[in-house]
């Protein structure tokens, strides 16, 4: 596929990505005020500064982005056709310190929930309500729930 705009131009949009404050996190966290949680952001005493935490029921949650964190499965985890060794090494390294920062945050007695782009795109509601019960389920700690490309919420400890 060809790019419609310049390099140029195509390296000032990918620089004003940012880590923070992105739209799917800003879904989910209007979400959670919305049905009365509380929680803390991008705290940097934690393990990979998650995007939400809440104290209360010692969760952590990443909102990935499926390009950037390589959903499995996901129609947008796409690769680039040019420079592929580049964004290979990239995106590995992105999926390795991913797995490194929720092992990290297990072994400090955290549960660590992953809220994926796509089904915030498909249906943000049903993703925010799965969210709610997930947090609320004390008896999920460190436990692999069912994960569904469809829901696009899941726990991975």
């Amino acid at each position: 596929m060809v790019d419609n705009v310049e390099r140029q131009t195509r390296s000032r949009m990918m620089a004003t990505i940012g880590p923070k404050d992105t739209r799917p996190e800003l879904v989910v966290r209007r979400g959670l005020h919305r049905l009365g949680f509380r929680f803390r952001l991008h705290p940097r005493k934690l393990p990979g500064r998650p995007d939400i935490v809440l104290p209360k029921y010692r969760v952590a949650i990443f909102v990935h982005g499926c390009f950037w964190h390589r959903h499995p499965g996901c129609r947008f985890a796409t690769t680039p056709k040019t420079r592929a060794e580049f964004w290979k090494a990239k995106f590995e390294a992105n999926v390795e310190r991913d797995r490194r920062k929720q092992e990290q945050l297990e072994a400090a007695g955290w549960r660590v929930l992953t809220v994926w782009e796509c089904a915030l795109r498909h249906d943000p509601e049903v993703c925010i309500e799965t969210l709610a019960g997930m947090i609320r389920d004390a008896t999920s700690a460190n436990s692999e729930l069912p994960v569904s490309t469809d829901a696009g919420v899941g726990s991975t400890g």
